[in-house]
């Protein structure tokens, strides 16, 4: 408990200024929807001079762009990618900034398992990334139901905003395993980074192409925006292969973590 309680307070600083961020994000986009939704009509026919496969490569959805959920979805895409740099940041801190700053082989002297360790760490982690999220989402909620020009589904709301959450679990799970299979990190960012950026770009090109098993390729394609406004749901396989791929990934972390040799200073 005394890990955990010392990983939250390392993570501090780092959730409130993601947390301050992705608010200070999605109020600045939806300041704008007020104007859209007043000349809704010229903004269309400048958004259908677009190729469909760029419209669909940065989640832009003509059908319900001009609802106040249709809208949420643009500025959403973004929202996402900045949570999954933050998750996957967390992950990959986990037990690589032990070996970095020398602390590692200090850490396993103390009369805890290594299970207990790891464990510790990823619940900091992950309650660092549940905060991050009711912050989001009181604020978001706020927001729309300050600007909204008609009725909307509160439940579809907050079902597209929790794309973000889960789509932050995966990545979580991705930065552990990577934090306990290489051997040192020299820079969190750099990797955090590359990651999910290679993870974004490959999922703007699945939808250019129009291929749906290419989803499966990115998680940020695993949320269609549309099929939840739509359906109020989740596509069923989607969620599958993403709890599958958090499962596998934590489950390699642990067996990797229990059989690693820690070099002491």
């Amino acid at each position: 408990m005394n890990i955990f309680f010392h990983e939250l307070r390392a993570y501090r600083k780092s959730t409130i200024i993601w947390s301050v961020s992705l608010v200070l994000i999605i109020a600045l986009f939806m300041s704008f929807y007020p104007a859209f939704a007043k000349d809704a009509e010229s903004f269309q026919k400048i958004m259908e001079g677009y190729p469909e496969a760029i419209r669909n490569a940065i989640g832009f959805n003509l059908g319900n762009f001009f609802t106040i959920l249709g809208f949420y979805c643009f500025p959403l895409s973004f929202i996402t990618l900045c949570g999954a740099i933050q998750g996957m940041n967390l992950g990959t801190s986990i037990v690589s900034k032990e070996v970095r700053e020398k602390t590692a082989d200090f850490l396993l002297t103390k009369p805890v398992t290594r299970t207990t360790v790891l464990t510790s760490k990823l619940m900091a982690a992950f309650a660092s990334i549940v905060m991050t999220n009711i912050v989001y989402l009181a604020v978001t909620i706020l927001i729309t139901l300050q600007i909204k020009t008609a009725d909307f589904s509160l439940k579809v709301l907050i079902m597209l905003s929790l794309t973000m959450f889960f789509i932050q679990l995966i990545f979580l799970a991705l930065g552990i395993m990577i934090s306990v299979i290489v051997p040192k990190i020299k820079s969190v960012l750099t990797v955090s980074l590359t990651t999910v950026f290679a993870f974004y770009f490959l999922g703007m090109f699945s939808s250019t192409t129009g291929e749906e098993a290419k989803r499966y390729i990115s998680p940020f394609k695993y949320f269609d925006t549309a099929y939840i406004i739509k359906h109020a749901g989740y596509e069923s396989s989607f969620l599958i292969v993403g709890a599958v791929i958090i499962v596998l990934a934590i489950t390699v972390s642990y067996f990797v973590y229990l059989k690693k040799d820690i070099h002491a200073v």
